[in-house]
């Protein structure tokens, strides 16, 4: 029987069905369908087109154009490896490769008058989107839009083409700020308040994804404030909406229609959307504008510390109930931090009023603070909650300390096995060798057992423990009785301070039960 027969067939069963069956059987079909109808009605806003239409003409396409050398090349036939023809056509083809380069000044010959020819450059475009934040021509976009252009056009909805000058641009954040000169006030849009974001909340991109034109998707916030690990004040909000190539510096909206970030980044092993995008948060954006279009540049707070993560194990080292703030590994010469009082080994778990929750939100706080200002910090120090007063300073880059020279060799010492390290008391020996300074203190890491507490801690021979429980060490003796002292106080592991070679110093908190 063939499948059209049998839908005849079933057809006419349901025909001869009693009248009550066939009556029954249709309120549970409307009913099936007016359910789904009430549901698809809750997915989503009705329509987004009059919020679009509304801010439409305050997102912009950004076209760059930039120089770069320009290279000839000539294409080799392939040859099959191990042919003898094979070492032939490379010396053949490299030889006309060089002799047409020095042609256009890039081979190393000299030019006829004995000096060497100019380089030959060419003219590549990219295209990336923004946004009009006032009437008078300021435009938001990503500073990895505008790197290194030469030119940079803004080209309006209505096909309107303006030259735009930089203002500033903002590498740690990726936002950088143009303008225009325009006959007339121009549509703009406003920032709004990405807080009150949920996961889950409704928000629309506009941009220029591939060149095409402004285009428009619609999706949802699916996290708020992931780390991507693309610069030090991480804060991102994750969206399904489409970001693609071309929407980078374009806006994402409410749906009241203010902007709630900046679409930045995309994960996607192909190019294109696979709905994980990332937008940097209205509240870092904003500051950062506003500091660009009065300096040109950011001003940043700087308290001058190293800090880390207080993990489980740092947390019951240090006898904190739960693992929070931000972990102090070193402190700057000559930074408010050290002139304030805070310690190495302090938690700061509150700045400025605002609860520093972990290592990530500590930097985000402080740079947003203004410069000079006196703020109040609260640090966990030997187990009290400390109050101390801090002056804001402006942010530094620091130099990094030079690496450490470790030679391969081996030196015959009376090291110790500790916690499973092979550890050297400091001698003339070990400081020649490692290249130390006379006055150098702490204990040597010359081995780390494979499989080790330490070595899944990243402890690595040519390390250097500073201290043990917050407390100098130099000498086999020293560090097993605080390791000791934990155990009589109960504790499942001890606190380190270790130097790395490459001169950055960590606490690492290690099992001793």
């Amino acid at each position: 029987m063939s499948i059209a027969t049998e839908i005849a067939t079933f057809g006419q069963q349901i025909i001869h069905k009693s009248s009550k069956t066939a009556a029954v059987a249709s309120i549970v079909f409307m009913s099936v369908f007016s359910f789904s109808a009430a549901q698809a009605v809750g997915l989503g806003p009705d329509t987004i087109a009059d919020m679009v239409e509304e801010n439409l003409d305050a997102v912009v396409n950004i076209s760059t154009t930039r120089l770069i050398d320009a290279r000839r090349t000539i294409d080799m036939p392939n040859m099959p490896e191990g042919s003898p023809f094979e070492d032939l056509f490379k010396q053949f083809f490299n030889e006309k490769l060089f002799e047409q380069n020095g042609k256009n000044g890039q081979g190393s010959g000299n030019g006829k008058d004995g000096r060497p020819p100019k380089r030959q450059q060419e003219r590549v475009g990219s295209l990336g989107s923004g946004f009009v934040i006032s009437d008078d021509g300021y435009v938001v976009t990503n500073a990895h839009v505008i790197a290194d252009a030469e030119e940079i056009t803004v080209i309006f909805n209505d096909g309107e083409e303006l030259l735009a000058k930089v203002v500033g641009t903002d590498e740690k954040t990726d936002i950088a700020l143009l303008k225009v000169e325009a006959k007339a006030d121009l549509k703009f849009v406003e920032f709004g308040d990405n807080k009150k974001l949920r996961i889950g909340s409704w928000v629309v991109t506009i941009g220029n994804p591939f060149g095409l034109g402004v285009s428009v998707s619609a999706g949802i916030v699916s996290a708020k404030n992931r780390d991507i690990r693309s610069g030090p004040y991480d804060d991102f909000i994750q969206t399904d909406a489409g970001i693609n190539k071309g929407n980078s510096g374009g806006p994402l909206f409410n749906l009241d229609g203010k902007v709630v970030g900046v679409n930045t980044a995309l994960i996607s092993p192909t190019g294109g959307s696979v709905g994980i995008g990332f937008s940097v948060p209205a509240s870092t954006v904003e500051p950062v504008v506003a500091q660009l279009k009065e300096f040109g540049t950011t001003r940043r707070g700087w308290l001058g510390v190293i800090i880390q993560n207080v993990s489980d194990d740092i947390a019951d080292s240090l006898g904190m109930d739960e693992a929070k703030g931000a972990f102090v590994s070193k402190i700057f010469q000559d930074s408010p931090a050290k002139d304030a009082g805070v310690k190495r080994g302090d938690v700061i778990i509150k700045f400025n009023d605002q609860d520093v929750e972990d290592q990530s939100a500590l930097p985000r706080i402080v740079a947003a603070t203004e410069i000079d200002k006196e703020v109040t910090v609260v640090v966990i120090r030997d187990g009290e909650e400390i109050e101390l007063s801090v002056k804001v300073g402006l942010l530094k880059e620091g130099e990094k300390k030079a690496l450490a020279e470790v030679q391969s060799e081996d030196v015959k010492t009376d090291a110790a096995i500790v916690l499973e390290m092979e550890l050297q008391e400091l001698n003339d020996e070990i400081i020649e060798q490692f290249k130390l300074d006379p006055e150098t203190k702490g204990l040597m890491v010359m081995g780390v057992e494979a499989d080790s507490a330490a070595a899944e801690k990243g402890v690595r021979p040519g390390d250097r423990i500073l201290e043990a429980a917050q407390s100098e060490v130099n000498t086999y003796a020293e560090l097993e009785a605080k390791i000791d002292q934990m155990k009589v106080k109960g504790r499942k592991s001890i606190l380190l301070l270790i130097e790395q070679s490459n001169g950055n110093v960590r606490f690492v908190a290690l099992p001793i039960q």
